[in-house]
């Protein structure tokens, strides 16, 4: 590939030390399957679908195709008092493999639009209902919900919200489920269930009618893969119903096939009265995002406006862009035609025992997975987070891609990815979690 010259500095980049970055760049310049090449061609396997948005692999054709054929039939549309066609038709797939009865659908272009939207249609349908007072939100310790201002204060992530504290809104937290005692646990956790009353005990101390919502990620991802211990989220569904709060579920990573069924609310059996989807909806190619609620929500809102104005206050620029609407339709065409989904979760054993050989390295404090997603905790180094910094950087250069937030490492390969890739995947790991450098760290 040709090399030009390339100046960085007006580039700022997102979650990046960028005096690092600019002093040893890691770049890509193109991608394919499961792999990435950088611009001097050097490839790179991609162990985290870019950031969990690839689940079909890179670079596939039928998603650019439709793409560029709705570039040139609609580029773009207005969705204030107008609509395109597809979007409807977009909407009525999604229901088609969304939990039984979240079959409306709001359109947004991120993780962090979806759950700020969540949050107003959370506020909207108790004031729709006449308890206008339930203003608090719930969330969890160790949780991500993206980072626009609800999500910021929703966030379990004390670097998240540290900076940011004096702009947050009413959220209170539940503890997380994670304790040493689960170290090296596959699948779920047999005991944890009962940290799930940490929601009955915020009722007792803020009183249950004050709480809109409790927002929780089914399986806890960008902190390290969190697992759900069994029972808890059946017992968050109890706990919300009894006191009239929306249980929300936060499936921007864990939907599109990632835990073996279309979303994991389906895979652990807990129905909840809204969910946010993003990342693999288009398979990374266009930004977008959706919040699906149960009917009556909707018809909750939309029956209590009488006056002639928009029943819900709150849409974005390109809620429903109808580019990004080709590239979903596209991409849950590819989902369905190419079994994506069974693949998955046929891959899943694969997948966990290659990460579960790692176990006895020096560097690995714990590991944890379900379907196709892990996390590797790497041992305390001497500051949090520089190990894990220092550990992507050297995978970057022995040609693997994962995500790593502070010393957890978050392995989530593509739904496509064969078991030899992943076998050369985790040799990668191993080699570079036996670097003699990291005991050092």
């Amino acid at each position: 590939m040709d090399q030009q010259p390339l100046n960085m500095d007006h580039h700022w980049l997102p979650f990046t030390n960028n005096k690092l970055f600019h002093a040893e760049p890691q770049l890509f310049a193109k991608a394919s399957g499961v792999r990435y090449w950088t611009p001097e061609g050097r490839e790179i396997l991609d162990g985290a679908s870019g950031l969990f948005c690839c689940a079909a692999g890179h670079g596939r054709r039928e998603i650019a195709e439709a793409v560029h054929a709705q570039l040139l039939e609609l580029d773009y549309s207005p969705h204030f008092q107008r609509a395109a066609p597809i979007s409807f038709e977009l909407a009525e797939r999604l229901s088609g493999i969304l939990p039984n009865g979240l079959d409306r659908v709001f359109f947004g272009s991120s993780g962090s639009e979806a759950v700020d939207t969540a949050m107003k249609i959370c506020l909207a349908y108790h004031r729709a209902k006449g308890e206008a007072q339930r203003t608090r939100f719930v969330s969890r310790a160790w949780g991500y919900h993206g980072v626009n201002l609800g999500g910021t204060s929703l966030a379990g992530m004390v670097g998240n919200r540290r900076e940011f504290s004096s702009v947050t809104c009413d959220v209170v937290h539940m503890r997380h489920t994670w304790s040493d005692e689960q170290r090296f646990t596959r699948g779920q956790p047999d005991d944890g269930a009962w940290l799930a009353d940490d929601l009955e005990e915020l009722c007792k101390t803020y009183g249950g009618e004050t709480i809109a919502a409790v927002f929780v990620e089914p399986i806890a991802g960008s902190i390290g893969t969190i697992v759900p211990p069994k029972g808890y989220l059946q017992r968050l569904r109890s706990i919300a119903d009894k006191h009239g709060i929306l249980l929300v579920f936060d499936e921007v990573i864990t939907g599109f096939g990632r835990t073996g069924a279309a979303f994991a609310s389906q895979e652990f059996g807990v129905t909840p009265d809204v969910l946010t989807m993003a990342k693999a909806l288009t398979n990374g190619a266009i930004p977008m995002s959706a919040v699906a609620v149960k009917t009556e929500i909707q018809q909750a809102v939309i029956g209590s406006i009488k006056a002639d104005r928009p029943e819900l206050m709150h849409g974005y620029t390109y809620s429903a862009h109808p580019v990004a609407c080709a590239a979903a339709l596209a991409s849950l065409n590819i989902y369905r035609d190419d079994g994506l989904f069974a693949r998955g979760q046929a891959m899943s054993d694969a997948f966990l025992d290659a990460v579960f050989s790692l176990r006895n390295l020096a560097q690995v404090h714990d590991l944890r997975g379900y379907g196709m997603i892990s996390g590797i905790q790497l041992t305390p180094g001497k500051a949090p987070g520089e190990k894990g910094s220092l550990v992507q950087r050297l995978l970057f250069k022995e040609g693997l891609h994962i995500k790593a937030t502070g010393d957890a490492l978050i392995f989530a390969p593509a739904l496509v990815t064969t078991e030899d890739e992943i076998g050369a995947m985790t040799d990668i790991l191993r080699k570079v979690l036996g670097r003699s450098e990291l005991m050092a760290a």
